[in-house]
């Protein structure tokens, strides 16, 4: 089965790991793996911190360095086996060629710090997607929050141009992190597809990082998709790893949770609008669904989801055609 996924932050860590690379790793994600499981493509979001910098003059400033370390490592790893896509063309000549495509994104839309000549910059370096916002407000915009007057916050005028922009350029604007305001202001302000490329349904685990049944119909209106995230918290509210409650041992979420959402989202957003967006290597493994340990374990994804009665259209849909249809659309 020929999968991509929207997000893991393995490039991050690699920056810190030691004796490892991204052809072989003891992280969720590489290349080996990839190949080994059936993976088309892979978008490796290069994440900063702004809370990481904040001894410096400028963190923004040194976030947007920290970004151009993670593209400039990633393009050193390009070998017979992987290389860097910028557009649906080029993931299609790499499956010839038996290669794994990465997608470049970032996520923390800061690394801008209001300069839209970063964004071009970032494009020419191979960048097709930005996540808005992270956890704090920004440039663009304000986070997910679950204090509501945070969460009402809209784009900036900056925010605003920054979309456009994007759809000028040809890169996906990302919603994953970003305060409901922002949601709606890129509903309204993007002519191409948006994606929510690693979020879950709110209804089934009310997270403000995941998305209302408005916000999955409004994504499935505006032709775009949300990717569902493995994080075990993002699940269900009891799914971040073992723990006790009145007693009682919780069990942390299962590969059963990731199906539930995947239905779910499925039946309010369409099967056109719902992806995979793994968030591999973003949070403790711990907190991985039981039975997943990295895209090594992707076949019990699919064996799941053909139990819950998905038809192989809805799981290749959901498994590689929805991102490739809005890869066409956004970056060509």
């Amino acid at each position: 089965m020929n999968w991509i996924d929207m997000h893991c932050d393995t490039l991050s860590m690699l920056l810190d790991e030691k004796n490892a690379g991204l052809d072989r790793n003891s992280l969720c994600v590489d290349i080996e793996r990839l190949k080994e499981s059936g993976a088309a493509a892979q978008f490796f979001a290069c994440y900063v911190n702004e809370a990481q910098f904040s001894g410096y003059k400028d963190p923004w400033d040194r976030a947007y360095e920290m970004v151009l370390a993670m593209i400039s490592y990633a393009r050193r790893s390009e070998n017979a086996g992987f290389g860097i896509a910028c557009s649906c063309g080029d993931i299609l000549r790499m499956e010839r060629e038996n290669r794994i495509a990465g997608i470049l994104t970032v996520e923390e839309g800061g690394v801008l710090n209001g300069c839209h000549e970063r964004l071009a910059a970032l494009y020419d370096c191979g960048i097709r997607l930005v996540t808005l916002t992270w956890n704090h407000e920004n440039c663009i915009g304000s986070p997910n929050s679950r204090e509501r007057n945070v969460m009402e916050k809209g784009l900036t005028p900056f925010g605003i141009e920054t979309v456009e922009r994007m759809n000028e350029l040809g890169m996906v604007v990302d919603v994953s992190h970003l305060s409901d305001g922002g949601f709606w202001d890129c509903i309204r302000h993007s002519r191409k597809p948006v994606a929510a490329s690693h979020s879950n349904a709110r209804t089934l685990c009310p997270h403000p990082r995941n998305l209302t049944d408005e916000m999955l119909h409004a994504l499935g209106e505006n032709g775009g998709a949300a990717g569902v995230n493995f994080y075990g918290a993002f699940l269900r509210q009891t799914g971040g790893g073992g723990s006790q409650k009145d007693g009682k041992e919780v069990l942390p979420a299962g590969i059963k949770d990731i199906v539930r959402h995947i239905r779910y989202m499925t039946d309010r957003a369409g099967e056109e609008a719902v992806a995979l967006g793994t968030d591999f290597d973003g949070f403790d493994r711990d907190a991985l669904p039981a039975g997943i340990e990295g895209v090594q374990d992707m076949d019990l994804l699919w064996d799941e989801m053909k139990r819950a009665g998905f038809t192989e259209r809805q799981i290749e849909k959901t498994a590689y055609g929805n991102v490739m249809r809005i890869l066409h659309e956004c970056i060509g």
